[in-house]
C-alpha cells in the first residue's frame, strides 16, 4: 500500500470500529436491560427494540449509496454519523421501551456503511482492495471480541444508557476523524451518475449480494444456537469471550498468511469458494457434535468458522466495489450493504423460529442448506482483473 492508501485503510476502518463498538457493546446486555424499562416485559417488543436498527438501516442503505455517488462521500458519511449519534443520545434518555424502540430505529436510519466502503474503494487500486478491505473487517472483529469482555463490565456500572452515551461519544469520535483524519475525496471525471437498475442486472453483482445475505443470515442463526452449546459443554456465559477472542485472533492470523499470499498468485476465486465450503463444514460440525458438545470441539469449530468468514468479510466488499462501475459504486455498494442487514433480520428470526420448532439439528442442517446454496450459486464467478491504479 502507499502511503495514502494506508492511511484512507486505517481511518476509515476506525470509523467503522468506533461505530460498532458502540453497537457491539450494547448487544450482550440488551435483552436484560431493556426488560427493567416501562413495556420491557413483553419479549416481542424487546425483541423489536434490538432488531428494528437492523430494519432501518436495511432499507436506507441504498438511499446512501446513491446519495453518496451524487454528492460526495465525506458529505454523506458526516450525515449519517450525525443522524447515528442524536439516536444514541435518544436512546441514552429513553424512559420507556416505546422511547428506546425509536431511539434504535434512529440509530438505523444513519447507514453509512455504503458510504465508507465506497470511498474505501475510490482510494485504493483493485490490487490492495482486498488488505484494505480486510483491516476494516478485521477492526470491526476485533470491536466484537472486545464488546464481548468490556459489556457486562460497563454495563453493572453505567447501565443500557450509559452504553448509548458511550456509543454518541464514540460516533462523534468517528466524525472527528472524517474531518481530520480520512484523506480528500478523489475529483470525479465521470459525469455520469449511480444507476440502481445498472447494478441490479449484474449477474456478478447479484451473485455477491446473494452471498452477503446468506453469510449473515447464517452467522446470525447459528449464534442463536452456539452459546447454548458452550453452556452446555461446561462454559458459564460470562466466560465465552475466552473461546470468542482466541478463535477470532487465531483467524485474523490464518487470513494473513494465506488470503493475500494467494490471491497475489492468481487463486482468489479458489479461496473464496473454499471458504463458503469450510462454513458449511462447520455446520455439519456443529450438526455432529450438538448432541454431546465439548470445549474443544467448539473451539476448533469456531476457529475454522472465523477464518471461513473473515475472508468473505473481505473479499466479497471488494470484489463488489471492483466488480461496480466507478460511476454506481455507491449505488452497488448499498445494495450490497442492504442485503447483509436483511440477512442479518432474517437470520436472527428464522434461528430462533428453527431452534424452537425444529431444535438444534434442523437449525444447524438448514444454515447447512444455506451454504451449499451459495456454494452452487456462487461456482460460475470470476475474479475481476485489476484496472489501472488511479486513486492513489
Amino acid at each position: 500500500m502507499t502511503p495514502l492508501e494506508l492511511r484512507s485503510s486505517l481511518s476509515l476502518a476506525s470509523i467503522f470500529a468506533l461505530r460498532m463498538l458502540g453497537l457491539f457493546l450494547v448487544l450482550p446486555v440488551f435483552a436484560l436491560e431493556a426488560a427493567k424499562y416501562p413495556g420491557g416485559d413483553d419479549p416481542a417488543r424487546v425483541g423489536l427494540a434490538m432488531g428494528i436498527y437492523g430494519l432501518t438501516q436495511g432499507i436506507l442503505q441504498i438511499p446512501f449509496g446513491l446519495a453518496s455517488d451524487r454528492y460526495g462521500r465525506k458529505r454523506v458519511i458526516l450525515f449519517g454519523l450525525a443522524v447515528f449519534a442524536l439516536g444514541s443520545v435518544w436512546a441514552a434518555l429513553a424512559t420507556s421501551l416505546e422511547a428506546l424502540i425509536a431511539g434504535r430505529a434512529l440509530q438505523g436510519a444513519g447507514a453509512v456503511s455504503a458510504a465508507v466502503t465506497a470511498l474505501l474503494a475510490d482510494q485504493t487500486r483493485d490490487v490492495v482492495r482486498t488488505k484494505a478491505m480486510a483491516l476494516v473487517g478485521s477492526s470491526i472483529g476485533l470491536m466484537f471480541a472486545l464488546s464481548l469482555v468490556l459489556a457486562p463490565l460497563l454495563v453493572s456500572f453505567m447501565g443500557l444508557a450509559g452504553l448509548f452515551a458511550l456509543t454518541a461519544v464514540l460516533t462523534l469520535g468517528g466524525m472527528a476523524a472524517v474531518v481530520w483524519w480520512v484523506p480528500a475525496e478523489p475529483e470525479r471525471k465521470d459525469a455520469k451518475r449511480g444507476g440502481l437498475m445498472e447494478v441490479l442486472r449484474d449477474p456478478a453483482l447479484v451473485r455477491l449480494d446473494v452471498g452477503v445475505f446468506m453469510l449473515h443470515a447464517v452467522q446470525l442463526a447459528m449464534w442463536v444456537a452456539v452459546p447454548a452449546l458452550l453452556v452446555q459443554a461446561g462454559l458459564a456465559k460470562s466466560q465465552h469471550w475466552q473461546v470468542y477472542l482466541p478463535a477470532v485472533l487465531a483467524s485474523f492470523l490464518v487470513m494473513g498468511f494465506t488470503l493475500f499470499p494467494l490471491e497475489r498468485r492468481g487463486y482468489l476465486r479458489a479461496v473464496f469458494l473454499a471458504s463458503i465450503g469450510v462454513i458449511l463444514l462447520v455446520q455439519l460440525g456443529l450438526l455432529w457434535v450438538g448432541q454431546a458438545p465439548t470445549l474443544a470441539s467448539l473451539a476448533v469449530l469456531l476457529v475454522a468458522f472465523f477464518c471461513g468468514f473473515n475472508v468473505l468479510e473481505a473479499t466479497q466488499p471488494s470484489l463488489a466495489s471492483r466488480v461496480a462501475p466507478d460511476h454506481a459504486r455507491g449505488a452497488a455498494l448499498g445494495v450490497y450493504n442492504t442485503l447483509q442487514s436483511i440477512g442479518f433480520f432474517v437470520g436472527g428470526t428464522l434461528g430462533g423460529w428453527l431452534l424452537k420448532h425444529q431444535g438444534m439439528s434442523g437449525l444447524f442442517w438448514t444454515c447447512a442448506a444455506g451454504m451449499a446454496v451459495w456454494l452452487a450459486v456462487a461456482w460460475p464467478m470470476r475474479a475481476p482483473s485489476s484496472r489501472a491504479a488511479n486513486h492513489a
